[in-house]
This record gives C-alpha cells, structure tokens and sequence, in this order.
C-alpha cells in the first residue's frame, strides 16, 4: 500500500501552497497523527482530505473538488469488493486471483491447469501479434502467491497482474467554462478513444460517426467517457467532426479498466487501423501492457496518454510513461500547471485542463478539470498530422507538434511542460 500513499503526499505538498492557513494547519495536525504501518495509505484519504477536501486555485480562486482521487477511489473500490479487488505489492489494485499470460507454450499450460488453475478466456494472436491466457487462481491461493507460482511452473513464460486503470480525471469544478475548439485548420479526423462508455446522441457529436466496441454491443453513456469524446471530437463548438472509434471498458460496472480488457480494446484498435488513440487512463507499469504499446507503435500507431493527477513527486504513471507514448499534462486558463498533474519524463506537452466545457450524458455539460481533459486536445492535434498507421508516426507527430507548442522556459524541454504548452 506504500504505493498509494506516494500520490497522496506529493499532492498534499503540492496543494499546501494553494490552501487557506486553516487548512494547512490541519493537514500538518493529521500528518503528525498518521500511523506508522505499511497499511496506512488505506487510512490516509478517510483522514488527510479533511484537510484539503476543498482546495482554492491560486490563480482562478475557483474552489476545486479533491483532488485525492485515485488513492480515494481505490481505497473506497477495495473495501465495497473485496471479493473482485486485490493488491499488488505496491499497492495498486488488481483483479483478484486473475492473471494473465502471454503465450504460454502447451507444456507450460498444462502444468499450470494440472495446479488447480483455470483457463477463463484464451485468445489466438491478435492484430498486436500478442496471444492471451486469462487465469483464474484455486481460492486457495491469494492473488500475490498465484502470480508467483506461475512463474515458479513456467519460469521462461511472461505472466502478470490484471491490473486495474482508472480515469485519470480530476473531475468537475465550479466556476466559469471556455469551450475547447479545434485548431484552426479544423478537418474531421479520425481517432480512437479508450474510456467509459459514449453518448454519441450528444449534439457535441453531431457530427461524429461513433464506432462503439465493448459490452457485448451495449451501449453504456458515462460521464468521464463523454466528457473525453466531446473534447477529442473539437469541444463544444466543434466544426467539423470525423469518425470516432470509442472502446468501452467499463460497461457502466463499478469494477473495470482492467489489463486483459485495455489489451482487447487496443487490439480492436489496431484492427480498424485508428491511427491515433486517445488514453485518458492511468496506473501501474505491466509487462503485458507494456508490450502492446511497443506493437502498436511499430505498427505506425500514435498513442496520446494522460499523465495523471497523482502530484509532482509521484512516480510515472502508465500508458504515459512507455516509451513511444505522448504524455500529456494540463495547465489551467493562465498556462500554469495544475498542482495535482504529474511531472517527470513522461511528459511531453502541456494543454487546457482546467475550466473546459465538456459534455455530458443526456444533452447536459459540465466544466472539467485534470490530464484526462487535456489529452484529447493533443489527440485532436494529432489526429490531424496522420491520417492511417505507418512507420514512424509517433516521431513524426512528436516533432510537429514540438514546433508549434510554446516554450514556457529556455530550454528545449523540461519535466513540468514537456516541450511546452500546445493552444488550439
């Protein structure tokens, strides 16, 4: 859990600046009263957002909800299903005695099955080139001791958690909305969008053809899925829309975003050919993961991923922090970056997080705030660069779109901005 804990401090620190004297001085009380146990980051969130459960922009003053999201929202997932949720070593949640493997040989399987395990869903090499098992534990084994025993029975074989992605949103906020616009040189695109479910019914898709993957054909609006399609399709006075293929990977279950899935929906990706896909999902580096980012950017694929909402001092964030990913943070209405986006290498731009108005299921609107609002602009961007998959796009989109940002300091790039700030 010691993981978990890391965000929350390089958040706390990051927002101390911004809060009123009272605030601060309840957050530093807390601080002193934490438990000393590896456990802790579990308690942190029930006890240290008193102290910034509401914390005041210093530039805009508009009052901002918290900001402790991921840490909060795994901690609140953990304790209502205990029974589909697990952790990993560090703390990151995972599907609970479900792994995964990666080509396993026929040998290697049956030692496997002939250990109590069980074959839930087995893929033949998809358009990533990349063959899935998905294994079910006995229920005798926890999720940790069943991963291990695994790479005891098949040493040479690649096995993992199915680790859980979560929105990387911060959420709403009060306060005034400016609506994103697609660059000037507006063109309908054609782009990939791997989230919640979309309302494509929304006037700010009018123009959009949406291409739905997911639930079992289903179609299951959400908020952080609309919200993300409309900034990505050229926001609330878009000109020209474009074909949108939208991969669902929470069906509208409480429980979802999980490795195996996330693998699936860029599978699907790579099969209709969508040149550049929009990742607004973060958590924890997986091999399997990893590996379907390094196929899909040979194969010509631009991945735009935000970098989360997890403060400064955190460690990376995933897709972001692959290689050959785009990192995208956010900056609000004054090109300052938002105290709660993550810093580091991973970062390769800086966009409009704060203050946009997006859609919202039903015909509504919200005003959205975090990395998650901010990636689809550079998607947008991109998408207009690239038209198919080919070799090299992902160079060739990062070096155009490095020309046009607005370099925020004198060097040629740095850890808070990337290359600098894109404006539409």
């Amino acid at each position: 859990m010691r993981h978990l804990f890391r965000p929350l401090l390089a958040i706390a620190c990051a927002c101390l600046t911004a809060m009123p004297a009272h605030a601060q001085q309840t957050l530093a009380q807390l601080g002193r009263n934490l438990p000393s146990t590896v456990d802790r980051a579990l308690q942190v969130p029930a006890q240290a957002l008193q102290g910034v459960r509401e914390t005041i922009d210093p530039v805009t003053g508009e009052v901002l909800e918290p900001l402790l999201d991921r840490a909060r929202e795994s901690r609140r997932l953990l304790r209502r299903f205990p029974d589909r949720l697990d952790t990993d070593p560090l703390g990151e949640l995972v599907m609970k005695r479900q792994l995964i493997a990666l080509a396993p040989s026929p040998d290697a399987l049956a030692r496997i099955v002939g250990a109590g395990f069980v074959v839930a869903e087995r893929r033949p090499p998809d358009d990533l080139g990349l063959e899935l098992v998905v294994l079910r534990a006995p229920a005798a084994l926890d999720t940790r001791a069943a991963l291990a025993l695994l790479r005891r029975l098949d040493p040479t074989g690649s096995y993992e958690f199915d680790h859980v992605y979560q929105r990387s949103g911060g959420g709403m906020q009060s306060g005034s909305a400016v609506a994103a616009t697609a660059p000037t040189d507006a063109r309908e695109v054609r782009v990939g969008l791997i989230d919640g479910g979309v309302d494509a019914a929304h006037p700010a898709l009018a123009k959009t053809d949406v291409h739905a993957w997911g639930c079992n054909g289903k179609r299951v609006p959400d908020a952080h899925g609309t919200a993300v399609a409309s900034l990505l399709m050229g926001g609330a006075n878009a000109q020209a829309g474009g074909v949108l293929y939208a991969a669902d990977i929470w069906c509208g279950q409480p429980v979802g975003g999980a490795t195996s899935v996330l693998v699936e929906a860029l599978a699907w990706m790579a099969r209709e050919k969508v040149p550049v896909i929009n990742i607004s999902l973060v958590g924890p580096d997986n091999a399997i993961l990893r590996r379907a980012t390094e196929a899909l950017n040979q194969r010509g694929f631009v991945l735009i991923a935000a970098v989360g909402n997890d403060g400064p001092a955190a460690p990376p964030l995933y897709p972001a922090a692959y290689p050959g990913v785009i990192g995208v943070t956010a900056v609000d209405r004054r090109g300052r970056v938002l105290p709660e986006a993550a810093h580091g290498r991973q970062v390769d731009f800086a966009a409009l997080g704060s203050g946009l108005r997006a859609a919202r299921p039903h015909d509504s609107w919200a005003t959205v705030r975090g990395t998650s609002f901010a990636a689809p602009l550079v998607a947008h961007r991109a998408a207009l660069q690239v038209d198919a998959p080919r070799a090299g796009n992902a160079e060739t989109v990062l070096q155009a779109l490095a020309r046009s940002a607005r370099k925020t300091g004198g060097s040629v790039r740095d850890d808070t901005y990337g290359f600098g700030i894109l404006e539409n």
